[in-house]
C-alpha cells in the first residue's frame, strides 16, 4: 500500500487535501482488494476530515472502523473524541480533548493547525455573537487561560473592563455591497454572447 501521496500532503502541510486523499487511497486500494485495515492511518484520515470540517463524513469513516483497531489504537479513538465534541458543539470540550492525548509525531502537526483553526473559528463566532463576553467564557471558547484570552482579544483591538472582567468586542467595519449596474450587466452579456458566436 503506497502512502506516499499522504505522506508528501503531511509533509507539506496540506491539511486541507488530506480527507481527500485519504478517501481516495481508501477506495483505490479496496478495488484492489488489498487488506488495509491494520495498516490504514485511521487517525490522520478521521482527523483529516475534523479538519476539513466534516464532520459527518469524520462519523461515517468511525462507525466504519473495525472494533479490533478502535481497542489497540487508542489515538483513533482520540481524534474520534474531538470530532464527538464538535458534534455537540462542546467548544471547551474540543480543546481539552486536542489536549488530553499525546498525539504521535505524525498526527502532532496536524492537531495543531486544526487548534489553531478551530481557535480563529471560535474567536470569529464569538466576534460575531457578542457584544461584550466575559473573559472565563473567552477562555473557554477559545481554549486558553484566562490570561491567554485577554492577550489574545487585547492583540484583536478588543477591550476589557478590568471591574467586571468583560471584555468589549471589536466589530469589524461592515463591506457595503456594490450595487451592480444593469447597463454594465447588459454590456458584459452582449460581449459575452459575442465571443461565443
Amino acid at each position: 500500500m503506497d502512502l506516499s501521496i499522504l505522506t508528501e500532503a503531511l509533509a507539506s502541510k496540506s491539511y486541507d487535501k488530506i480527507a481527500v486523499i485519504c478517501d481516495n487511497l481508501m477506495l483505490q486500494v479496496a478495488a484492489e482488494g488489498t487488506a488495509f485495515q491494520n495498516e490504514w492511518p485511521y487517525a490522520i484520515h478521521l482527523l483529516g476530515h475534523i479538519y476539513a470540517d466534516d464532520i459527518n463524513s469524520a462519523r461515517f469513516l468511525w462507525k466504519s472502523i473495525p472494533p479490533a483497531i478502535k481497542e489497540v489504537q487508542p489515538e483513533v479513538g482520540a481524534a474520534w473524541k474531538i470530532g464527538q465534541k464538535l458534534w455537540l458543539r462542546d467548544y471547551g470540550g474540543v480543546h481539552e480533548e486536542i489536549r488530553g492525548f499525546n498525539w504521535s509525531p505524525e498526527t502532532q502537526c496536524l492537531v495543531a493547525a486544526f487548534s489553531d483553526i478551530y481557535t480563529r473559528k471560535m474567536f470569529q463566532l464569538a466576534a460575531a455573537a457578542y457584544s461584550t463576553i466575559s473573559v472565563q467564557d473567552a477562555a473557554l471558547f477559545w481554549g486558553m487561560n484566562e490570561d491567554e484570552a485577554t492577550k489574545y482579544a487585547l492583540l484583536e483591538g478588543w477591550t476589557l473592563d478590568e471591574a467586571s472582567r468583560m471584555l468589549t468586542v471589536k466589530k469589524q467595519p461592515v463591506v457595503a455591497e456594490q450595487k451592480l449596474d444593469p447597463g454594465k450587466l447588459q454590456r458584459l452579456t452582449e460581449y459575452m454572447f459575442h465571443l461565443e458566436h
